[in-house]
This record gives C-alpha cells, structure tokens and sequence, in this order.
C-alpha cells in the first residue's frame, strides 16, 4: 500500500474509492442473503476503517490528513452549528425509527464508519492528492466525485428521484466540507457531520412537512434545497472568514 501511496497519491485514493465502493455493494447482497439489512455492509466498513487507519498510523499520516485537531477555534467557526444543524433538522418534521431494532444498529454503526471512510478517501487521499498540483482543481473534483459517488446507490435500488436529489445534496456538502479541511487542516468535524447525517437518515419520516405539502416528492425537494441552502451560506462564511492554510 506505502509503495503506492509513494508513487501516486491519486492512483491510491481512486484505488480505494473504488474496493470501497464495490465492497459496499457486494456486502449489500451478502447482507440481503443472510436476510439481515446492514450486517455485512457493518463488518466491511469496520475492517476497512481499521486497514485504513493502521496504515495511516503506521505512516505517520494523521496529521498530514486532518486526524487532529483544528487550527481554527469551534468559536470562530460558529462552533459548527450549521453542520449539525443541517443534519438534524429534518428531524422536526417527523422522526421515526425506519428499521427493526437489529437492522438499526447494523446500519448506525455502518454509518458511523461511513462518515470516517468517505472522509479520510475524498477529504483527504485524493483532495490532498490533487492539490499537490492544483488546489481548486482538488476543490471541484473531490466535491463533484463525493456527489457523483451516490449514484451508486440508485444501482442498489433506490429510486431515481430520491437519488438525485441525494447526489445534488452530496455535491453541496462536498464543497463544504473540502473548504472545512482546507482552511482548518482538521477532518474530525467532517466525519462528525457525515456519521451523524447518515445515522439520522434512518430515523427521518417526513410526515408533518408531507402533510403540509401534500407529497413526498416536494417534501424532499423543500428540505433539500433548505439543507443546501444553509450550507451555502455556511460555505460562504468558510471561505470569506477562515484564512488559507499551507497545504
């Protein structure tokens, strides 16, 4: 893994964007053959983010990949609030468990280990990757490539709609996020986010915001574009208030 990470950053990141995907998508049949959701999906992303994080250990990476603290205090970055509260919003408009008790679990701590895996891949290997030669090139791909990614998911079965608004989210976040690093040097808020946002996936219902708008379609459009919006304004203030850092 060293030898190829030494001869090009990029090559590794895309190399484990794609056993990270793939994977995924394997043990999402696995799971559906031993008949519970989740359970395999959990153990392969546990074990990825364990090879990963020895290996980053090992190599004394941490730092260099935003394992750490911020150079920024939480003050100055509003202490992160917009974050959370992109990702716990939707909550109020009707929350309730959307699987069995085991599938749940599953599937929480699969996230968890989400948020760390896409964050230390897309933030971190292939943005610090591409920014060796280019930072707003780095910038636009990563974000574009974080988003795009999702796609993966209409190939497992979620329906067209709900996967492109999920990949228009995940651009937006993408581009948020990748500021975030770049002007904190640290990744710990972004897989804070990530983990929190996808666990409480499971526990949105919508019902009160379907019920005030009559269907679930311009539910999920509504909030979408309300999430994107207060992550563009988040963005904005990123990148206006938050000095450049040495990369």
């Amino acid at each position: 893994m060293k030898k190829l990470f030494d001869k090009n950053e990029v090559t590794f990141a895309v190399l484990l964007i794609v056993v990270y995907v793939v994977g995924s998508s394997v043990m999402q049949g696995i799971s559906e053959s031993v008949g519970i959701e989740y359970i395999a999906e959990m153990l392969f992303h546990i074990v990825m983010s364990v090879v990963l994080l020895v290996f980053i250990e090992k190599n004394d990476m941490m730092k260099y990949l935003g394992l750490c603290g911020s150079d920024v205090s939480a003050a100055k970055m509003w202490f992160y609030i917009p974050l959370f509260a992109v990702a716990a919003f939707p909550i109020i408009f009707g929350a309730k468990a959307q699987y069995s008790t085991a599938v749940l679990v599953c599937r929480t701590v699969s996230m968890l280990f989400v948020g760390f895996l896409e964050e230390v891949i897309f933030r971190g290997f292939l943005f610090k990757g591409i920014c060796r030669r280019n930072i707003k090139r780095a910038v636009v791909i990563t974000a574009i490539t974080f988003g795009i990614g999702h796609i993966v998911n209409m190939l497992n079965g979620d329906n067209i709609f709900d996967n492109i608004l999920q990949v228009i989210y995940a651009v937006c976040v993408g581009f948020t996020l990748v500021f975030i690093f770049y002007r904190t040097g640290s990744l710990l808020s972004c897989i804070a986010f990530h983990s929190l946002n996808n666990c409480l996936t499971g526990f949105i219902s919508m019902k009160n915001l379907i019920g005030a708008v009559g269907n679930e379609q311009t539910a999920s459009i509504i909030l979408v574009a309300v999430r994107i919006l207060i992550m563009s304004v988040y963005m904005v203030y990123v990148i206006k208030k938050i000095p450049k850092r040495e990369q």
